[in-house]
C-alpha cells in the first residue's frame, strides 16, 4: 500500500488492508485496482481488494 508523506508525523502508518504487512515509503511505481473480481492483473499479484498497491518495494 503507498502512504502519505513522511514528513507529516502521525500515528505509525498501516496497510488498511493487511495490518500486519510491513509499509515503506521507498516504493517505486504502483497499481490501482478498482474491480479486483473482474482484473486480470489483481488476480497475477494476488490482491483480492480495491486500492493503490506499489509494485516493487524497498525494505530496509
Amino acid at each position: 500500500m503507498i502512504l502519505p508523506d513522511p514528513e507529516k508525523k502521525s500515528d505509525p502508518p498501516q496497510c488498511k488492508n493487511c495490518p500486519s504487512a510491513p509499509v515503506t515509503t521507498d516504493w517505486q511505481g504502483f497499481v490501482v485496482v478498482m474491480h479486483p473480481d473482474r482484473s486480470e492483473v489483481a488476480k497475477r499479484l494476488n490482491i483480492t481488494n480495491p486500492g493503490s498497491y506499489a509494485l516493487k518495494v524497498n525494505i530496509r
